[in-house]
């Protein structure tokens, strides 16, 4: 979810982990998550056979719903000296600024090929849709 800044070497990212984890034990007895739930549309075969698509366009016309996405996140991670959110446009556009803005950390947009001016680095990864290439402009690093 996002970048750690820790002083004492990896030990930092092993605590985030512990946290995490532990959140999320907590969060699977929250009652937002059947809201959040029932208003993401699963759209199978979409965009191709085997996919099965989620649709979060309700979950957004929805505000509660819609917060409570973001409370949950916010509260797993705040707290945690999290410096930087980074969010794949676009569902990450959605979300990540909301969550970084909550905890006091900066947005970090990863775009696609073709959609950022000057000085940039890349990363191929390999997806369910098949390989896909996200890049970040120098300045920020």
């Amino acid at each position: 979810m996002g970048e750690q800044e820790s002083e004492s070497g990896g030990g930092g990212v092993d605590m985030v982990t512990e946290q995490a984890a532990a959140a999320a034990a907590k969060d699977a007895l929250d009652p937002r998550l059947q809201g959040i739930s029932d208003a993401i549309r699963v759209v199978p075969h979409f965009p191709k056979p085997g996919i099965m698509f989620n649709d979060i366009t309700a979950l957004l016309l929805r505000p509660g719903v819609f917060k409570d996405a973001v409370d949950m996140f916010v509260e797993r991670y705040r707290g945690m000296a999290i410096a930087a959110v980074a969010g794949i446009e676009a569902r990450g556009f959605m979300f990540g600024p909301a969550i970084a803005l909550a905890i006091g950390a900066k947005f970090i947009p990863l775009r696609k090929p073709g959609k950022l001016p000057g000085s940039k680095s890349s990363h191929l990864s390999s997806l369910n849709l098949g390989h896909s290439q996200i890049h970040l402009q120098h300045f920020i690093i």
